[in-house]
């Protein structure tokens, strides 16, 4: 099982998702979880099936102290590129806690101060604490869930499947018929990067 927390108990994990995708927001989570918090399967979201992420969801949401999701949109995205998108994004979860957490533990190797509270960068976080990878788990059923919506306006990316990662199918897709108002400008669509179509 995961440790529960790294030095103080009102301890913010945060995490994003959908860092290296072509299409569709970044989606970060801050979690905040009591300090008796227990669960065999919580893990990387990237680890778990999408039933056991499913599962987890609703069970951080009830037991979390306090949680935030947020989403970064592609145009944001483009404009601050994607570092600093996926930044921001934790940071908007994190000004969600109705909890000042004392401490806060960020997934990966970059990170900017929030308010005035001490940090730490944890490489590969999300497969060492409880918090991260409930933030972990969050970002992503939320991001995906979100790219499910937007399936359903451009049914021909198959964004329900490949959440917009940059899969064959995808570039396929992209090839076929260009980019949407979610394809982020910024990213590399195509190997080639020919020049690309349009979809309004």
């Amino acid at each position: 099982m995961l440790k529960a927390y790294y030095k103080y108990k009102i301890e913010a994990g945060t995490d994003e998702a959908g860092r290296g995708c072509l299409a569709g927001p970044v989606t970060a989570a801050a979690v905040i979880l009591p300090t008796d918090f227990k669960n065999d399967i919580l893990n990387d979201s990237k680890q778990l099936s999408e039933k056991n992420r499913t599962l987890l969801k609703p069970l951080i949401e009830e037991k979390a102290l306090s949680y935030g999701v947020a989403h970064v949109y592609p145009k944001e995205i483009d404009a601050i590129n994607i570092l600093n998108a996926s930044i921001l994004a934790m940071h908007k979860s994190l000004e969600q806690l109705e909890i000042d957490p004392e401490f806060i533990i960020v997934d990966g190797n970059k990170f900017k101060p929030f308010k005035k509270i001490n940090h730490e960068c944890i490489i590969k976080g999300d497969g060492k604490f409880l918090s991260i990878a409930a933030a972990s788990v969050l970002a992503k059923t939320y991001r995906d869930a979100y790219m499910a919506i937007l399936h359903e306006e451009y049914p021909m990316y198959n964004w329900k499947q490949n959440k917009g990662y940059p899969t064959k199918e995808h570039r396929e897709a992209i090839r076929k018929y260009g980019i949407t108002k979610y394809h982020r400008k910024s990213f590399k669509q195509l190997p080639e990067q020919l020049k690309l179509k349009f979809n309004h």
